[in-house]
């Protein structure tokens, strides 16, 4: 008789325990306090309800899925259909094209256009926020057709044609004219090889097929180097007019039907953000519409790039929230020496720093987010001139060591490619380096500074509003004012600079408006006393308890 005949229990070697279940299932609006009320704060408490559907929708299982399906491939690149014809086509996975639909029919891509108002940009923020974290690389297309829109609008006669299938809550995802469809994308091409961020070194040339003008068609020639979401129905281009630099609308075909000339060379190997193509692509005389003033290409297209960095602070926001999620949710189900991981003073330090600085991402991405929806008031105007690139700088650049960082706190099972910790630390650098790396926000800030002198003192009025609740707030804003007075070398310490800015901004706002938790951790940890960059470097006396229970989804 066999060990296993004698006793049955000693072939039962598989009984899983201690494992966590799946973060699935949940509202992703009502299980994060700092969004609803952030919502409520900066001016959209009347898209609770909307927001409320729309967390429940994303915290589906299904859903969830579509995010894993999406990057299960890369996309297939065609240069021609079987009979010989140029199509430059991209293939997508379908849940690609799901979440396209989700995305675009819940109006991520137009709604302050449709509809502005009170809070319409907040609104809209919070849901992009709750969308990006299902899968973060589809957005880019999502993010291009909004932030288009401002541009578009500089000529009339150009939006009155695209403007309303550029907004319409639809996607069409053929590859037919845009004369074809309802609704339509919107894409951007800027970059070249020689100039990289240097746009004004583009050599690609523009040559009036006509009178020449706004509105006018030119033929463009040129290389683009990075051209993202190559199905778009159209892009924006810069070019070399003979009056200057200057901003075209290239659609993928032409008015009568016939292929646009301009040809995908190749599709970019990228390390993350593996759903959405890139590409490289050549311009063979492409057919564009002059929009904005000749030789005035890049103030006509910088509406569109400061929108692409606010997605990108949204995005990166987006990605701190579902990176703690994730930890937080773990380590709440997991236990190792006689305690859930969450209940060990160590751990409990990590996942409360982890709690801060999501948090305080987000609240500063919505501060903004209510300025973007008050631009008639000086202000705020000038708030939202100068937090752009800091808040972009700073917490995109934040992003990668944080997915890292939560992908530690799950451990093994979190360096595999069944969760999604992967792919949230694969993706983490891809907003810190689109729409302009780290110096190049640093640099755009500085640029604000001289171009808008008054948008400092717009931000020093803002942030002193905390001025009195935390002693240590007011020797770090007025050391950086203080150090704002000195004026030397300061393009070599510009990164220093817009570093404490973007602290100090943070800091004014959970002072204000996060509990005191919060706040008192957030001051003890990054204003003063703490010389240590890791997560995890909080000092004692905080209550992280308190910061880690309101961070942590609570399911199962």
């Amino acid at each position: 008789m066999t060990d296993q005949e004698r006793d049955p229990w000693l072939a039962d070697t598989h009984t899983v325990f201690n494992q966590p279940p799946a973060l699935e299932g949940y509202n992703s609006y009502e299980q994060d306090p700092a969004l609803s009320e952030g919502v409520a704060r900066e001016g959209a408490a009347w898209a609770h309800d909307d927001l409320t559907r729309y967390g429940a929708l994303t915290g589906q299982r299904e859903i969830i899925a579509l995010g894993f399906d999406a990057n299960a491939s890369k996309p297939e690149f065609h240069t021609h259909d079987r009979f010989g014809h140029r199509i430059d086509e991209v293939r997508f996975h379908p849940a690609y094209h799901q979440l396209m639909g989700m995305a675009l029919e819940n109006g991520l891509h137009s709604r302050p256009w449709t509809t502005p108002g009170e809070g319409a940009h907040v609104a809209r923020a919070a849901k992009y926020y709750l969308h990006s974290q299902v899968e973060a690389a589809h957005c880019c297309p999502v993010t291009m057709t909004f932030a288009a829109m401002p541009s578009i609008r500089k000529q009339p006669e150009l939006e009155a044609i695209w403007g309303p299938k550029v907004t319409a809550e639809a996607y069409d995802s053929r590859n037919v004219p845009d004369s074809q469809k309802q609704a339509v994308t919107i894409g951007m091409a800027m970059t070249e090889k020689q100039g990289g961020s240097d746009v004004r070194a583009n050599s690609t040339r523009a040559y009036p097929t006509g009178s020449g003008g706004p509105g006018e068609a030119y033929e463009l020639v040129g290389h683009k180097w990075f051209v993202s979401a190559p199905m778009c129905d159209a892009f924006l281009v810069l070019a070399h007019a003979p009056g200057g630099l200057s901003c075209f609308l290239m659609p993928r075909w032409r008015p009568d039907g016939t292929k646009n000339p301009w040809q995908i060379q190749r599709l970019k190997n990228k390390m993350g953000n593996v759903a959405n193509a890139s590409s490289e692509a050549e311009l063979r005389g492409a057919l564009g519409w002059m929009i904005g003033e000749e030789g005035r290409g890049v103030p006509t297209i910088i509406e569109m790039v400061s929108m692409t960095r606010f997605d990108c602070m949204i995005g990166s926001s987006a990605g701190m929230r579902q990176a703690a999620a994730q930890a937080l949710h773990h380590c709440r189900h997991r236990s190792a020496f006689g305690a859930t991981l969450q209940d060990q003073p160590l751990m409990q330090n990590v996942l409360a720093d982890l709690s801060l600085e999501s948090e305080a991402a987000l609240t500063m991405t919505l501060r903004l987010a209510r300025s973007m929806d008050h631009q008639d008031d000086e202000h705020e105007r000038l708030l939202a001139r100068l937090l752009t690139p800091v808040g972009k700088y700073w917490i995109c650049k934040r992003t990668a060591n944080y997915a890292y960082e939560s992908m530690e706190c799950i451990g093994g099972s979190g360096v595999m490619e069944d969760c999604i910790m992967p792919r949230l630390l694969r993706e983490s650098p891809v907003n810190a380096i689109w729409e302009g790396s780290g110096n190049v926000q640093c640099l755009d800030t500085l640029r604000a500074l001289q171009k808008s002198p008054d948008s400092l003192d717009a931000f020093f009025t803002e942030a002193a509003q905390a001025r009195g609740a935390d002693p240590r707030f007011d020797r770090f804003l007025a050391r950086l004012q203080n150090d704002f007075a000195d004026t030397s070398d300061v393009q070599f310490r510009a990164r220093n600079l817009v570093d404490r800015l973007a602290l100090t901004m943070q800091a004014s706002l959970l002072l204000r408006h996060a509990p005191a938790a919060v706040s008192d951790a957030f001051c003890a940890g990054r204003l003063e006393g703490n010389d240590g960059l890791n997560i995890g470097n909080l000092p004692a006396g905080i209550d992280a308890r308190a910061i880690i229970d309101r961070s942590t989804p609570v399911v199962g």
